[in-house]
């Protein structure tokens, strides 16, 4: 097997271009807008091509890009908090005009606990297996059943 390290800039961006679409995917539901998931999918690519020598094993490029790509979806989450009172008010009453059921998940989806609205979101969005998401966010398959468990009992609240 390969050391990542070892991978040179084309097969780095080839394998990057591969999973693009899903880093768009993750990116659009956790912040919903097209400007915003194009901002942190351009943000994880670079992050992922500074840190490319830290990934040891081939294998886990997807799930360690998937990591990137919710770190920086967090970060992005963090600092539209910080945003100035007023406007945040503005887009809370644009919000609450909105009601449909897909407004009404996102809504929900958003007030879960984040680990819990990850594993949902991987397993249910993502179609990823038990497995899959245990290598993503580093966790155990264990935790990651009792925390889509845990999340699916927090969205029937909610909802």
């Amino acid at each position: 097997m390969a050391d990542v390290a070892l991978m040179d800039e084309e097969a780095f961006f080839e394998r990057l271009y591969v999973e693009h679409r899903k880093m768009y995917a993750i990116a659009f539901s956790y912040l919903g807008t097209e400007t915003d998931a194009l901002e942190v999918v351009q943000e994880a690519s670079c992050r992922a091509w500074m840190k490319r020598k830290k990934l040891k094993d081939e294998q886990a490029f997807t799930p360690w890009l998937i990591r990137i790509t919710i770190n920086c979806c967090m970060d992005e989450l963090r600092r539209k908090k910080r945003m100035l009172p007023s406007e945040k008010l503005v887009e809370e009453a644009a919000q609450e005009m909105k009601s449909n059921e897909r407004i009404d998940l996102e809504r929900a989806m958003s007030r879960m606990k984040p680990k819990y609205r990850h594993a949902v979101f991987l397993k249910y969005y993502q179609d990823m297996t038990t497995a899959q998401i245990a290598m993503v966010l580093k966790r155990p398959e264990g935790t990651i059943k009792t925390w889509l468990r845990e999340g699916l009992k927090q969205l029937r609240k909610y909802l």
